[in-house]
């Protein structure tokens, strides 16, 4: 059993979904294992990470559309509003969604289905630098 650790950085120019599957997958690709699991953690409290569809972009319109009338940016209700209008709004995303993500390797491959993207969910509005570990176990 082996285990294999990487970091990646993702600079965000605003509230979006970036699509990191390519470099999740190449670094999987090429860590030399066959099977095992890989764990992506992101270590921000106002960013998240998603697996959804990779093929048509209006799913990632409708994603934040829902997310913005969900949880919009100055709702009265919050009242951390120090960092902002939408810094409470993206802690709350941050909650509804997850901060860590968990994809077996297969025959050296990740094992995603055909449509199945990887992606930083950048939460605010600012441009930011998000880090993601990598944490790749098998043989």
């Amino acid at each position: 059993m082996q285990q294999l650790t990487q970091q990646i950085t993702v600079q965000t120019d605003g509230r979006r979904l970036y699509d990191i599957t390519s470099e999740v997958k190449a670094w999987a690709n090429n860590s030399g294992l066959a099977t095992g699991l890989i764990t992506l953690y992101i270590q921000h409290t106002s960013a998240s990470l998603l697996i959804n569809e990779n093929y048509d972009q209006d799913v990632l319109v409708d994603m934040e559309a829902f997310f913005n009338r969900l949880v919009p940016d100055g709702d009265p209700l919050f009242i951390h509003t120090i960092e902002g209008p939408d810094d409470m709004p993206a802690h709350i995303r941050s909650a509804l969604t997850q901060t860590h993500l968990s994809i077996p390797l297969l025959n050296g491959k990740l094992a995603l289905g055909q449509w199945q993207g990887i992606f930083l969910y950048e939460h605010r509005h600012l441009q930011s630098q998000r880090k993601i570990l990598l944490h790749l176990i098998g043989q």
